[in-house]
């Protein structure tokens, strides 16, 4: 039986809702599996953690989390209660940075039953493959003077050792899907940084002579995103680009509520993390009415990651059986509440499996 132990940190908000529901989904596959077991060890770091002990985990919280399979992430933030940059950089960014996960995807796709706020989505497919470590969110530069002689600066750190490992992640997952890479840059305006990584991108591509291949300037690359999402299958991206460019994927879908998201350590050094994009979504706290779908997907490309791409794939087959049944929260478009729409789930994935034998 592979046994994966599991850190559970629901975080802020909606994340103390949809972890525990789509905790409840994974428990419900090892049930159904027989070969798989999931444990899952909770911790309560979070904003309302750091009121209380001055800091969003406590002084050996790495060392807590090195040793389990992955970490489940809810949502980090409450700018209520914790200025984004301490809440962020305290737990999320702190487990990115120091967890070596260097890439980050986020799928987006049109949704049995959803309805995309495209005129005519043609059924678009893709996944952004995002470098998660540096570039444009690199910690290098300073403030100086005050008053009108302020100045703020900002550096961009592009190396060549994360850029191609993005990329080659890339070329290697589309590989399995649909055999195009689309680079994100803007070249034509920032002049150090990205025509290096039109460069490295170049010379990756001939590693990979079977898996077609563009770029496409940031500004127009958004454009297509609204206007021809189809024609995509990975797109690999910078990190302030593939961070833009993911939120924009899961407006195209309906709802950011529905969003999945990885970051991957690629060494098998550390855990790799598995979140939703939605954030903590304050203005619908204790609702009842948060969205488990991004949680849920969450789950699925963290069973994928762990090789079982079959036992996602029935995952979200069924997380589409229900929302083309109507069975949805009301951010896109129903009035079902958090716990009908994961309940509808368990219960369609316990009728697969029996159906399976």
């Amino acid at each position: 039986m592979k046994k994966l132990k599991i850190a559970s940190i629901p975080g802020d908000g909606i994340g103390k809702e949809v972890v525990p529901a789509a905790t409840g989904v994974l428990k419900t596959i090892a049930e159904i599996h027989g070969g798989l077991s999931f444990e899952f060890e909770e911790f309560p770091w979070s904003c309302e953690y750091y009121l209380e002990h001055g800091h969003m985990m406590p002084e050996d919280g790495m060392d807590k989390l090195k040793d389990f399979d992955s970490i489940f992430l809810g949502a980090v933030g409450n700018l209520q209660l914790v200025p984004d940059h301490i809440s962020l950089w305290g737990l999320l960014i702190k487990i990115r940075r120091e967890f070596e996960q260097q890439i980050n995807i986020r799928p987006a796709k049109v949704m049995k039953g959803v309805r995309s706020p495209l005129v005519n989505p043609k059924d678009f497919d893709l996944i952004v493959v995002r470098e998660n470590s540096e570039g444009e969110y690199s910690s290098v530069g300073g403030n100086m003077y005050r008053g009108e002689d302020e100045i703020a600066i900002q550096n961009a750190v592009f190396s060549r050792k994360a850029t191609e490992k993005a990329m080659r992640y890339a070329f290697e997952l589309a590989a399995k899907r649909k055999k195009h890479v689309t680079s994100a840059t803007k070249s034509n305006g920032i002049t150090f940084s990205m025509p290096f990584w039109d460069s490295v991108f170049k010379e990756v591509a001939k590693d990979y002579p079977d898996i077609q291949h563009d770029s496409q300037h940031i500004d127009a690359l958004s454009a297509f995103f609204v206007t021809r999402p189809e024609r995509f299958d990975v797109i690999v991206a910078s990190n302030l680009f593939g961070d833009i460019l993911t939120d924009l994927g899961a407006a195209i879908m309906g709802s950011i509520g529905i969003a999945p998201a990885a970051n991957i350590n690629v060494n098998g050094k550390y855990p790799s993390m598995f979140e939703p994009v939605h954030g903590s979504a304050p203005d619908i706290v204790g609702k009842g009415t948060a969205n488990p779908i991004g949680q849920i997907w969450t789950a699925k490309l963290m069973l994928d990651h762990f090789g079982e791409e079959e036992l996602g794939a029935v995952l979200l087959d069924v997380v589409e059986s229900v929302t083309n049944d109507g069975i949805l929260t009301p951010d896109i478009g129903g009035s079902s509440t958090t716990n009908e729409v994961t309940a509808e789930v368990i219960k369609r994935l316990k009728e697969v499996d029996r159906k399976g034998k």
